[in-house]
């Protein structure tokens, strides 16, 4: 029989492996804002477990590819693969670095399955682990692909995942992450996250008054966690936030409600991945990730 320092020892180990399973991290979307400071300096605050280089806004229906980094590069000149190096830094910290497709902005929609294989093949051509002689990013391999659909079509989306994971091997694993709105189940989303393939999804908990925190009152923000957390099947669940009130039309939670209010309850979830901000350009200017980073 264990004695009773015995017994404490062995209930503090426990008590810590599982604060540790329900750990979080932040995970932050770059590339839309020139003055939000380059990836690298992005990834060496420390603070981010992942890094949404967004966004491929323009795919499928025959169209070429386009990657859009707004006011840091020109893909069409090549200028964006100077970028290879700082993906090779982030990762090296322990940092996933994803490719986000779709946007707000832009002109994408998948036609067929075959379309979909299409898409798939060009982007583990030449963003993760295949060969291509014009890689936007140059040669660093990144570890996946992140879906951030807002605009038309809501099909083949399912296609898509299941080609790109088929590209997954034991030494190099093909992530994929969405970021669904999240009035349930999402609209554009909701057939390639039944797939059960999502190693992540941030759901999105503003621009959406039916599931955001509005009035001083997080009812409607946990109730609709609770919803997501409790019907779909995916690797982990992360709530997806403004990192400032000019992020969002709506939905900005103050860090202080979030660290009090919000994050005891949604780390009660087996799932629990943590929190997304957008964008690091917000969170520069904010700070949001610094009043939170400790808590998450």
């Amino acid at each position: 029989m264990a004695t009773k320092p015995q017994l404490f020892l062995s209930l503090l180990v426990l008590s810590l492996v599982v604060a540790a399973a329900h750990g979080g991290g932040i995970a932050i979307y770059w590339g839309q804002n020139g003055n939000e400071g380059t990836l690298t300096e992005t990834c060496a605050t420390g603070k981010y477990t992942h890094v949404n280089i967004a966004f491929l806004n323009k795919f499928g229906g025959g169209q070429t590819p386009k990657l859009n980094l707004a006011g840091h590069c020109n893909p069409a000149t090549g200028a964006c693969r100077v970028f290879s190096a700082a993906v090779d830094s982030c990762q090296s910290r322990g940092i996933k670095v994803m490719h986000s497709i779709g946007g707000g902005i832009g002109n994408y929609s998948l036609t067929s399955e075959s379309d979909a294989k299409t898409v798939a093949e060009y982007l583990y051509n030449n963003f993760l682990g295949g060969n291509s002689s014009n890689r936007p990013l140059g040669d660093a391999v990144l570890d996946g692909v992140d879906f951030d659909i807002e605009l038309g079509s809501t099909l083949h989306y399912d296609d898509l995942v299941r080609f790109l994971s088929q590209f997954s091997e034991p030494a190099r694993r093909v992530y994929i992450t969405g970021a669904p709105q999240c009035p349930f189940p999402d609209r554009l989303l909701s057939a390639a996250i039944e797939t059960g393939l999502f190693d992540a999804v941030w759901v999105q908990f503003y621009n959406n008054q039916p599931c955001q925190y509005s009035s001083g009152s997080a009812q409607r923000l946990l109730e609709s966690w609770e919803r997501w957390a409790s019907s779909v099947v995916v690797g982990k669940r992360f709530m997806g936030l403004p990192a400032a009130p000019a992020a969002a039309g709506s939905g900005y939670i103050p860090p202080e409600v979030l660290v009090l209010e919000v994050l005891p309850v949604i780390k009660k979830s087996e799932k629990y991945g943590g929190v997304m901000l957008w964008s690091r350009f917000h969170d520069v200017n904010n700070g949001y990730s610094d009043s939170i980073v400790n808590s998450v």
